[in-house]
């Protein structure tokens, strides 16, 4: 069978959704089928654009293709007899980040005009799918409250388990993913400044090069050079690993995460627990606090007093880290099960 995954590419941004799309491309020929990904070139800005970005979709054909695997906004609204939608979400910014008054759709009459019309492209979209599913329980909500759609829940597999097996200590708290205001690492220094016993590595590759200079400057501000390590670049899986397996403790705090995030399943793998906060979404399927990691408040203050418990007892964390890794391994997800429930 020949299976087209198709998918968004914003130009050099690469995150979670890449990465899936990528390792669900590779499971799929592992399985036998010939599968291959189709990324449609993608821009939010300007937010007047997005109708030419879903008239661009809507008329793309694919011909010789057996079966659809659609993933994210505007590529599902490609046509195909046989599609099935894993959604990695919504464009959000017509929806729940509209209600917010967080979208880059204006707040006038034209922006009111172009939320409607994403939202009949999406409707008729979801009309023509075979199968829905959701890359968590925070994106099915979404989904049958703003679109009134059901949908199975369908969590990704870890990408490369067995990179992330853990190992002793080195003392550091990690912050991993992407560079941006989303993923709130400056929220993380302002609390380390209220967290004297901590070590803190953040690595990961910035979305834009002021990301990265924002975070260098807070460091220098805050005079925290001597607690603080960035890492800012794309690293290579095995260096990634090598953080991740030797961390104390992880931290990943991205604000309303449609996803439990693959900082978190690392996370949790790999036998770490993870500070989180009340509002970071799909992460608190995973975290438990007290019992697989922290769970505060989103501000300084409360994030602080975790990072210092997570520094201070490595003993604790050890044990809420294997906790972590005991919940992981209860979810069962591996690839192999993932491309089962796709292609029935």
């Amino acid at each position: 069978m020949k299976v087209a995954v198709l998918t968004n590419r914003v130009p050099f941004i690469h995150g979670g959704a890449e990465e899936l799309c990528e390792h669900l491309v590779r499971n799929l020929n592992r399985a036998g089928i010939d599968a291959e990904a189709f990324r449609l070139p993608f821009t939010w800005e300007p937010a007047e654009r997005l109708v030419e970005e879903m008239l661009i979709a809507r008329s793309l054909r694919l011909e010789g293709v057996e079966r659809v695997i659609a993933l994210k906004f505007p590529a599902y609204l490609v046509p195909h007899p046989n599609k099935v939608l894993w959604l990695l979400p919504h464009y959000r910014q017509a929806y729940d980040r509209w209600d917010a008054n967080q979208s880059n759709i204006p707040r006038s009459a034209r922006g009111r005009h172009l939320r409607a019309c994403i939202q009949r492209a999406d409707d008729l979209a979801f009309r023509e799918m075979r199968w829905i599913f959701a890359n968590s329980q925070t994106t099915a909500r979404r989904l049958s409250a703003y679109s009134g759609v059901a949908s199975h829940v369908l969590p990704p597999p870890l990408n490369d388990p067995e990179l992330f097996t853990g190992g002793e200590s080195r003392g550091y708290i990690l912050a991993g993913g992407r560079i941006n205001a989303a993923k709130r690492q400056a929220l993380i220094l302002e609390a380390l400044r209220d967290a004297p016993g901590a070590q803190l590595v953040i690595a990961g590759p910035p979305d834009t090069p002021e990301d990265a200079q924002a975070l260098h400057a807070l460091v220098a501000a805050w005079h925290l050079r001597d607690r603080v390590h960035l890492e800012l670049r794309f690293l290579p899986r095995h260096e990634l690993a090598d953080l991740v397996n030797h961390a104390q403790a992880v931290a990943y705090l991205p604000h309303a995460e449609d996803s439990m995030g693959y900082v978190t399943m690392e996370a949790f793998a790999a036998g770490k627990p993870v500070i989180t906060t009340t509002d970071s979404g799909g992460v608190l399927e995973l975290v438990r606090h007290g019992r697989t990691g922290w769970v505060s408040g989103p501000n300084p203050a409360a994030l602080a007093a975790a990072l210092r418990e997570a520094a201070a007892d490595p003993r604790r964390a050890a044990a809420m880290g294997e906790n972590a890794r005991q919940a992981w391994q209860a979810l069962g997800l591996t690839w192999p099960a993932t491309i089962a429930r796709l292609m029935a």
